[in-house]
């Protein structure tokens, strides 16, 4: 005999979904710096994306099989680490020379929203899914990554020990890769740290970790959306940051934020830190009702999307500043 179960409706858990684009194209990720070297130095920035960005767009063309892709394109303005200038000088100078360039910025980031997006925690929330790999062989004497702050891609080297009576002292050991190719990359990536009055202050990879996941549409909170695009509405720009969506669509034709793949255009620099994000992200623990939607429908348009985060994502890396 078949028992009938009953649920309420309210108890299912439900996953918000958000519109998808084939392609997220991210055209800079800049510091204090870069803006304060002026408008020249972003207009060589932008002149250097440029052919990189219509290669990404051929790219994304030429895998949809003739049929228009959905593109959007992304900056990401560094608030986070250090409050500079305004949103009324930065924006209006980016936008310009962009445009000079002959690219057109569709969304905005702030840094910070990748910390704490209205009152969603974002950056905890996705450390409260990391899901460690544990080595080969190992036996869990070292701390976890929610109680020291780091996560890396393998076993990290023994502690030494002071030997004890009639025993010899521990032979050093290298570190190892998990998923080495003969010869070990290993990587120990700092998440956070926490100061002395408690505030914690989450590490570069880490928030450009949870970036990825937000071009990605993968970002949840509590099956909510977050980092939802919030349309920009007048003609000038705050004088404060926090007055600042922490995502803003410049474009009103834009395609949708979120994306299958996701692709950045960055100077050079930037390869450490992004080398670290795929250790994050191949030890997250993405919400699977996001997963399931992306998955669907990508298949439903015949887009091919790798079972692995980390592999949806892709770079562009120049030389120079």
């Amino acid at each position: 005999m078949t028992e009938a179960v009953f649920r309420e409706t309210a108890a299912e858990p439900r996953t918000q979904a958000v519109p998808l684009s084939h392609l997220s194209l991210e055209l800079g990720h800049l510091y204090m710096e870069d803006f304060e070297a002026g408008p020249a130095h972003l207009r060589r920035h932008f002149e250097r994306v440029r052919p990189w960005a219509e290669a990404a767009r051929a790219g994304a063309a030429a895998a949809t099989g003739g049929r228009r892709p959905r593109i959007s394109t992304c900056f990401l303005v560094d608030d986070y680490f250090t409050r500079f200038s305004a949103p009324a000088e930065v924006v209006p100078m980016l936008l310009e020379e962009a445009d000079r360039a002959g690219l057109t910025v569709d969304y905005l980031a702030r840094e910070s929203g990748c910390a704490v997006a209205g009152k969603a925690p974002v950056a905890e929330a996705v450390a409260g899914r990391i899901v460690e790999e544990p080595p080969p062989g190992s036996y869990g004497l070292r701390p976890p990554a929610a109680q020291t702050g780091w996560l890396a891609n393998g076993e990290r080297s023994p502690v030494a020990r002071a030997p004890q009576a009639m025993k010899p002292a521990a032979v050093w050991q290298p570190p190892k890769e998990t998923a080495a190719r003969r010869h070990s990359v290993f990587l120990d990536v700092e998440l956070w740290d926490d100061g002395p009055d408690g505030h914690r202050t989450w590490s570069c990879p880490f928030l450009a970790a949870v970036w990825q996941l937000a071009r990605l549409g993968l970002l949840r909170d509590e099956g909510e959306a977050v980092l939802v695009p919030q349309p920009h509405t007048g003609t000038a720009f705050p004088d404060d940051w926090d007055e600042l969506p922490p995502l803003l669509r410049l474009n009103p034709r834009a395609d949708p934020f979120a994306a299958y793949r996701t692709c950045s255009v960055i100077p050079s620099r930037f390869l450490p830190v992004e080398h670290a994000v795929r250790v994050i992200l191949d030890q997250i623990e993405v919400d699977p009702g996001a997963l399931a939607q992306a998955a669907e429908r990508s298949a439903r348009e015949h887009a091919t999307v790798p079972d692995s985060v980390a592999d949806r994502v892709s770079y562009v890396f120049y030389a120079g500043r």
